[in-house]
């Protein structure tokens, strides 16, 4: 048997440097961050053959004073914290004091520094014990060269040269989005890539992710409590292939955290096209002892004490911004018009148009009468009848649906004159405007104060009908018993679970109750889930409620069945619409949330301004 000895301190060093130094962009991030929390407000980075060859990190902060610089180059040797408690509270980005000791042990590095009130600066290298005197005015410089040197084995994982860049080029992006306030250079191979001054928020993500990405975004800014939520968020529009335009920061920290991925992406789940990926720059502030970054590291990933408040938080946060329509906005975005005030449904059913339409063009009667009346929409006034709550009368079958049950549901009123054409004043016009005909029976074409308005009849119409669906069965919902309980072997964290969290379980429709030491039994499901494989769903539920808030979970069941039945019901290609029922069409998607894509994502809706037509035809040239 071998003897237990310790091991020498150069080994621990590489051993170390195996989970903080993994490429070349591991060494900038840690050298950044030690820049950052120096109090910087310059930064140059300048690096060579992707930053394997060379990289240099020059800043104007407070330095190190002379006795420390030996001590900064050794294991477990920080300013950052002191006891336990500045661990839990932990507010700089760099804390662990082990990052330049493990770069040390792999690369070439030298440290130069000016401590504020120093006369001159002082220099150490990597195998030196004392440091040197050094020319320099003010900061600190650090130079890694020549990585992995000593562990030529492990520069045989690095990639190529400009992969290694494009890895460094994207630490740099995250601390230059977390840190507006200070100023930042990247050069490569003596090329300026990046050089961006101090700047507002907002100018810093438009320097560094497009203008189209600020033009394509909606600003985000919520507060509860100590949660504070704030950046851009993409329109649907603007979806990705890839998660390559995701930046998640934690009191100023890039982190990629399970739990906010979710609550992102369940904002988005009711517009988002199928494998698309949003696009977002988000800032989430809370108190340093409600976040726990040391699990990591990296420090990439985080743990929260509260992680079902902060799930909440940030989706909620997110499906207010992305709820609100650009359809109740169209026409009023160039900046010669005034926005209306937002309504709201009226309490008899009807849903008022967003601004006073002129005397030629009365108030057009609600679109689901006439519409929705097909064999369809007799599936969808069932589904509502039976999803009632079980203190409300059903009605008998083939009566008529009371229109109290159902938002809109009265038959289409005696439509009135209109003219073919609006006239050429558009004052008063509402956001969409007023439909002109119909293309292909898919179309409709609108003016509006802009220009010309494109809708996708089935898309709006099925966005419409999806969210009047979640605003009728909101609430308790409906409970379906079984007539024999259906009986499932389960693990011990699922039995847990299940009697962990019996109340929530019992407040969203489910009944359970053990049955055997490994078996749970369902006695009862929501009504709207009642033809699921009902094994399948209470396993995939106590699954999710080890993780995220039960609420979320049931909704993402039940707005899927929604959303088929808003497309089966919706208004299908090639029906001829009459004029009263297009522009009751562009009304109802004006007060409609999240109108500007179907249940799939789709577009519904685009918007064609003059100057565009104009430069279409040449006109003016």
């Amino acid at each position: 048997m071998s003897v237990i000895h310790r091991l020498p301190d150069l080994l621990v060093n590489q051993i170390a440097a195996g989970e903080v130094v993994e490429r070349p962009a591991s060494v900038l991030k840690e050298v950044l961050e030690n820049a950052v929390d120096a109090g910087s407000r310059a930064i140059e980075v300048q690096l060579e053959q992707g930053g394997v060859r060379r990289i240099r990190v020059a800043d104007d902060g407070c330095g190190i004073a002379r006795d420390d610089l030996a001590l900064a180059l050794e294991r477990h040797a920080t300013s950052k914290i002191a006891t336990l408690d500045d661990l839990e509270r932990v507010g700089t980005m760099g804390f662990r004091g082990e990052a330049l000791a493990a770069i040390a042990a792999v690369a070439r590095t030298i440290l130069t520094s000016r401590a504020s009130g120093s006369q001159h600066a002082w220099r150490i290298a990597s195998d030196e014990r004392e440091p040197t005197p050094a020319a320099l005015n003010h900061g600190t410089v650090v130079e890694v060269a020549d990585l992995y040197y000593s562990t030529p084995a492990r520069r045989k994982f690095l990639k190529s040269e400009g992969t290694e860049f494009a890895h460094c080029d994207e630490m740099f992006r995250r601390v230059a989005l977390a840190r507006p306030d200070v100023a930042l250079q990247l050069s490569h191979n003596g090329r300026v890539i990046h050089r961006l001054g101090v700047a507002d928020p907002l100018a810093r993500v438009a320097a560094l992710m497009g203008d189209d990405f600020v033009a394509h975004a909606r600003e985000v800014e919520s507060e509860a409590g100590t949660l504070r939520l704030t950046g851009l968020a993409s329109l649907p529009a603007y979806s990705r292939a890839n998660r390559d335009a995701q930046y998640f920061f934690v009191n100023g920290r890039f982190v990629r955290d399970k739990l906010l991925t979710h609550a992102v992406r369940q904002a988005y789940a009711d517009i988002l096209h199928g494998a698309r990926h949003p696009a977002y720059v988000l800032f989430l502030s809370l108190d340093p002892a409600g976040v726990d970054v040391n699990v990591h590291p990296a420090k990439i990933e985080v743990r929260f004490r509260d992680s079902r408040a902060v799930h909440q938080f940030v989706f909620h946060a997110l499906t207010r911004v992305l709820g609100e329509s650009g359809a109740a906005r169209a026409g009023f975005e160039s900046g010669t018009e005034e926005m209306p005030p937002p309504t709201a449904p009226a309490a008899s059913g009807g849903l008022p148009s967003a601004s006073a339409p002129r005397a030629a063009y009365p108030p057009a009667p609600p679109v689901q009468g006439r519409l929705a009346m097909d064999s369809a929409s007799n599936a969808y006034y069932d589904f509502v009848r039976t999803a009632r709550p079980p203190d409300t009368p059903s009605r008998p079958p083939g009566a008529p649906l009371p229109t109290a049950a159902v938002p809109d549901a009265q038959p289409l009123a005696p439509p009135a004159p209109t003219p073919a054409m609006p006239p050429d004043d558009d004052a008063g016009a509402p956001p969409l405007g007023f439909a002109l005909a119909q293309l292909h029976g898919v179309y409709i074409l609108a003016q509006n104060t802009r220009g010309l308005v494109l809708v996708d009849m089935h898309a709006a119409h099925e966005r419409i009908l999806y969210e009047k669906l979640k605003t009728v069965l909101d609430g308790r919902p409906a409970v379906q018993r079984l007539l024999i309980p259906a009986v499932f072997g389960v693990g011990a964290r699922d039995m847990a679970a299940a009697e962990e969290h019996a109340e929530v379980l019992a407040g969203m429709g489910f009944e359970i109750a053990p049955a055997g030491p490994q078996e749970l039994a369902v006695r009862s499901v929501p009504a709207l889930l009642a033809a699921a494989p009902v094994a399948e769903l209470v396993r995939k539920l106590l699954e999710e409620l080890r993780e995220y808030p039960a609420t979320e979970v049931i909704t993402a069941r039940r707005n899927e069945l929604l959303a088929t039945m808003a497309c089966h019901g919706a208004v299908r290609a090639n029906r001829q619409l009459t004029m009263p029922e297009m522009n009751a069409l562009l009304r109802e998607m004006e007060a409609t949330e999240r109108a500007d894509q179907c249940n799939h994502g789709r577009p519904t809706w685009t918007q064609f301004s003059m100057q565009e037509l104009d430069r279409f035809f040449m006109r003016g040239q």
